[in-house]
């Protein structure tokens, strides 16, 4: 009886130290749709893109959050769908097959494979450091790999239009840089800083030709690494959003 007592005691201890708090670090991404070995292959075809986190099964965390708010601020875009599967290594070990199936080892999760219709291999996005694996570079790099509209901090969706149009049309880049000029007139004060990033851009490359955004690009990305106030480096991952408009796409 009293080994009993003693079995039972270790047990809840156990219980409450070891699963609750698994359990209750684990945080819900309600936004995400939850995908298995049964339902993946039915599922992604059906998205012109779908991003797919590979994770523990009661995954949490700063990255875990990351990627809940990216589920949150695209859960109206149509075309995209953000989903997570959760591998099991205990149990039936859900899931199993997936991971082994993309090469994901548990000393990878969370990785994220980007999936586009269309395209045989997904892309993954990487992260060189943990701060680097935020909300706003995994949609910068959904937004770099498809053609989906992602609104991202800075950004302006006529003006991103516009851009668009720009890179596509050399030979009325005159006329659309104009129509830019135009619609920056027409906006809020709060906006016009940014709709001036847009103009600017425009003329470099009328200047300079397309190469100018790839230079500007790694100007950028080496002024980001180095010490800036956080206005400043708020101000240049603006300045890089905006660019990233200019930029084509990686061919499918």
């Amino acid at each position: 009886m009293i080994l009993r007592q003693i079995f039972l005691a270790t047990l809840s201890i156990f219980l409450v130290l070891g699963y609750d708090m698994e359990f209750a670090a684990a945080e819900d991404c309600s936004a995400c749709v939850q995908l298995t070995s049964h339902t993946f292959d039915k599922i992604l075809p059906k998205f012109k893109a779908v991003l797919v986190k590979f994770d523990v099964v009661y995954p949490y965390g700063d990255k875990h959050k990351e990627y809940t708010d990216v589920a949150v601020s695209t859960k109206d875009s149509p075309d995209l769908l953000i989903a997570e599967v959760g591998v099991k290594d205990f149990g039936n070990k859900d899931n199993q097959d997936l991971a082994k199936r993309f090469g994901i080892k548990p000393d990878d999760y969370p990785t994220l494979l980007l999936f586009v219709n269309g395209r045989k291999e997904p892309y993954r996005f990487v992260a060189e450091k943990d701060d680097e694996f935020t909300a706003n570079n995994i949609k910068r790099f959904i937004k770099k790999k498809t053609s989906l509209y992602l609104g991202l901090p800075g950004c302006i969706e006529k003006l991103d239009q516009l851009a668009d149009e720009f890179k596509a049309n050399e030979k009325d880049r005159k006329e659309i840089f104009n129509k830019a000029k135009l619609f920056e007139e027409t906006l809020p004060e709060e906006h016009r800083e940014a709709a001036k990033v847009y103009i600017k851009l425009m003329a470099k490359i009328l200047e300079k030709g397309d190469v100018f955004v790839q230079t500007e690009q790694t100007r950028l990305e080496n002024l980001l690494k180095g010490k800036l106030s956080v206005e400043k480096k708020k101000t240049m991952e603006e300045r890089r959003n905006i660019l990233q408009s200019f930029m084509f796409r990686d061919e499918l």
